[in-house]
């Protein structure tokens, strides 16, 4: 009774969104691209092919899954990688990933979408990273004997899981081989409803973001921009972050360099921060001919930087946490040895909570407090290299889960 009623909800869920995609360009994006998945899976997937498929809800949980398939494709050369999306921020950006054989937007859990999909793919490995569980697909791979894993999951007790009325989801859980979580608290957590094959391997993130340090993270226009000046980046900030720091900026601004990378970088929304800062401002896509050191703030009004800009920063800001979109990836300036301050609203975010804990990262509540503490490490680059010496420290400490995970997978 349970899966019609779910099952009713996803189809009613597709009439809402496709209603909404009138307005939203967003939406649009993923309503279209779900409409093409078969027909693409159709013409990249022969019968014969030997197929790996992983799913993410979106871009952060691909980059956490990205080890675990390079590793994969390393150890099984001959498959085809299939990963699928659902949102529009993992699929567009990711879509011509080198790694990828076949990227497609997931359709909707429908009973009849979760046949024909695994009837295309027909995958010998079903990988899903961190939190989306889709029911219908994962019964469907149960009932074709297919192995499913879930890996650097995170569980909390106020998830549908856990809770009397919770009984379809925990079935589906129950549908992985084996599930990897993130930490002790989480393995604990499943184990409690009855859930057996389970490690607790940690985050596969730190593999990640690890493998940034032996790249080459040179830039040659924001080192042109910083002209070994302190240089404060902010990272996939929103606007309620931007009401914390702008005011900063535009009273703080002298021997000081800030590189802003806003989660948004439609036109409108980039006019609207240079619109609220009384500095001299340089925009990415603006600024060829220019003379970079002469600018205080540069804006990065595109993708694919930010990770490498984490290198250029004496003090990062990460951002997300101080409204309430969700805290952004702190592991990507951490690598580094870099300080970090983000919003108040962490506490879904165990990474960071621990990293509160250790001192390497600073939560601020307002624009005094964030004013306070940014001043204090301007000022104090002692206590820079000790907070920075802080995350570099946890990131080695907390290597390993892929290994973990790949001890564990055959085909």
């Amino acid at each position: 009774m349970l899966k019609f009623f779910y099952s009713l909800g996803i189809y009613l869920l597709g009439l809402v969104l496709k209603l909404l995609s009138l307005f939203n360009e967003k939406i649009r994006l993923g309503v279209k691209g779900r409409e093409k998945t078969f027909k693409k899976l159709e013409e990249s997937i022969a019968k014969t092919d030997k197929t790996i498929w992983m799913h993410a809800a979106s871009l952060g949980e691909y980059e956490q899954g990205l080890p675990v398939l390079q590793a994969l494709k390393s150890k099984y050369p001959e498959r085809k990688i299939i990963v699928s999306f659902f949102s529009p921020s993992g699929y567009e950006i990711k879509k011509n990933a080198t790694e990828i054989d076949v990227a497609v937007y997931l359709p909707l859990d429908t009973p009849k979408n979760a046949r024909r999909f695994l009837n295309l793919v027909h995958p010998d490995l079903i990988l899903f990273v961190k939190y989306e569980i889709w029911p219908n697909i994962l019964i469907e791979a149960q009932n074709r004997q297919i192995k499913s894993i879930l890996f650097s999951a995170t569980f909390r007790k106020n998830q549908s899981y856990f809770k009397w009325y919770g009984g379809f989801m925990r079935n589906a859980l129950f549908t992985f081989e084996h599930i990897f979580t993130q930490d002790l608290a989480s393995k604990q957590l499943i184990e409690s409803i009855g859930c057996k094959s389970v490690s607790a391997a940690g985050d596969t993130r730190f593999d990640r973001v690890s493998k940034q340090l032996k790249m080459d993270n040179s830039i040659d226009f924001i080192q042109a921009f910083k002209a070994e000046k302190t240089t404060i980046v902010f990272g996939s900030s929103w606007p309620a972050d931007d009401a914390l720091f702008i005011p900063f900026i535009n009273q703080n601004h002298v021997d000081l360099k800030f590189v802003i990378a806003p989660h948004n970088i439609k036109p409108g929304y980039i006019d609207a921060i240079v619109e609220q800062l009384n500095v001299a401002v340089v925009k990415f896509s603006e600024m060829a001919g220019k003379i970079l050191s002469d600018y205080n703030v540069l804006i990065l009004d595109t993708i694919g930087y930010l990770s490498k800009s984490y290198a250029y920063a004496d003090i990062a800001y990460v951002g997300g946490a101080a409204g309430k979109t969700g805290l952004h990836n702190i592991l990507e300036p951490a690598v580094f040895g870099v300080p970090i301050i983000i919003g108040k609203n962490h506490n879904k975010f165990p990474e960071a909570s621990r990293l509160i804990e250790l001192g390497g990262v600073i939560s601020v509540s307002d624009n005094q407090n964030f004013s306070s503490y940014i001043s204090t490490l301007i000022n104090d680059k002692a206590k820079r290299e000790k907070l920075g010496a802080v995350n570099s420290t946890y990131i080695k400490n907390n290597q390993g889960a892929v290994v973990h995970i790949m001890d564990y997978i055959r085909i």
